[in-house]
């Protein structure tokens, strides 16, 4: 198995890809037409990636059936062709949570004590502990979580080590999924982050970039904050109204701190301009929330372990882009003789009658001499032509089909 990585990959998922027996072709600076070719001219079967773009044209332009994100997002990755073209997308969930939620935290320290600031006068040869003395502390201030996956949770952690209450929002606790009170750590759930914004000194954004939480930080949950409060977004920017925290800043005199922004660069070094980064109130750093080697070096164990189980069994570990729920209506059960050509018999009359097969399990009982298979399809099939499944090879012992 060819696997092309066109990101910096740690030696270690390096080694391991090679240990696993797979082929290995290394070139990380490549983007744009540059992979596109690569894809084409490498045949490769997976890609791997971190920050690259991976678009249509990529998608399209060689043999891949699997593009590894080594990270926790995908939204670089176009999924829908992807999904399209049968290619598995597959990324490492949790790996970056506790180095995501460091730099947070990070974030927060700095804006209560204004660290960057100190450390700017020190430098131009200035000492103003008068003025950098004012810190409100916070033990005891609340803080606001929107999101409560692997980086909230760690999130949630170290702020209660830090005696800070916690309120939550999650889709995971809206949608009664889960439950604040099975929780190891005590929090209080808000129904809206609307609700979040009002009852917090805090407000950190751990939200996943999708259709449903793009610009959901918007101009009213912004509004519901105290004037002063902190806020801290090492999720995507997308998920903020920019402009609408340009305003905040500004008027209500909000401190921010980014991890992300809108314009970032391409390159992981060049220019950079975004209006709120100047803002006296802002601290910024340079969206590297996953970028410790603890955290590298996980996403690349994992990296490797998604490709060689796909390798190996034909599984991928971690896919997003399977279908959650098929266009299936019914479900075809054969119990049948387990030999050559019963299943082609029955997939072959499936065809004759316009039914589409949208997915099949076989599964063989002990001593492999009998198997029964569940074909889930987009119909149901007449009864005639149930008759002349059934009829049509003698190795077919029962049939029945089950609405879905």
């Amino acid at each position: 198995m060819k696997v092309l990585i066109a990101d910096k990959f740690e030696k270690s998922g390096l080694d391991g890809l090679k240990a696993a027996g797979c082929d290995v072709v290394y070139q990380p600076d490549l983007k744009d037409d540059a992979l596109t070719a690569a894809i084409r001219d490498t045949k490769a079967d997976v890609l791997v990636v971190r920050s690259t773009t991976v678009t249509a044209p990529m998608l399209e332009s060689g043999a891949l059936s699997l593009v590894v994100r080594a990270g926790a997002g995908y939204n670089t990755i176009d999924v829908a062709t992807a999904s399209r073209r049968g290619i598995y997308v597959s990324n490492c969930p949790g790996k970056n949570a506790i180095a995501v939620a460091e730099l947070a935290f990070a974030l927060l320290l700095a804006l209560d004590r204004r660290i960057p600031d100190n450390v700017a006068e020190l430098r131009a040869g200035a000492w103003n502990k008068k003025e950098y003395s004012k810190a409100r502390g916070l033990y005891g201030r609340t803080l606001g979580l929107l999101g409560y996956g692997n980086i909230g949770q760690e999130v949630a952690r170290r702020a209660h080590a830090f005696g800070m209450p916690i309120v939550v929002w999650s889709r995971r606790f809206a949608t009664g999924r889960a439950s604040v009170a099975d929780e190891p750590v005590p929090m209080m759930l808000a129904r809206s982050p609307e609700e979040v914004a009002e009852r917090c000194d805090v407000l950190s954004v751990h939200l996943a970039m999708t259709a449903e939480t793009k610009g959901l930080v918007n101009e009213q949950v912004l509004g519901r904050l105290k004037p002063g409060s902190y806020f801290v977004n090492t999720a995507r920017a997308e998920v903020v109204d920019q402009a609408a925290l340009e305003r905040a800043v500004r008027e209500r005199d909000l401190r921010v701190g980014l991890d992300v922004f809108a314009n970032e660069p391409k390159d992981a070094a060049g220019p950079f301009t975004d209006a709120i980064a100047s803002l006296p109130n802002v601290y910024g750093t340079h969206h590297i929330g996953a970028s410790t080697d603890q955290a590298q070096e996980a996403i690349a164990a994992e990296t490797v372990r998604i490709v060689a189980a796909y390798k190996d069994t034909g599984k991928v570990p971690n896919v997003v882009n399977l279908a959650r729920k098929t266009p299936a209506t019914h479900m075809l059960v054969v119990r049948h003789r387990d030999r050559p050509g019963v299943l082609a018999h029955v997939f072959d009359r499936l065809r004759s009658g316009a039914i589409n097969v949208q997915e099949t399990e076989n599964v063989i009982f002990e001593g492999a001499h009998a198997a029964v298979a569940r074909i889930n399809l987009d119909g149901a099939p007449p009864d005639a032509l149930l008759a002349e499944i059934q009829s049509g090879n003698t190795d077919i012992l029962d049939l029945h089909l089950v609405t879905i």
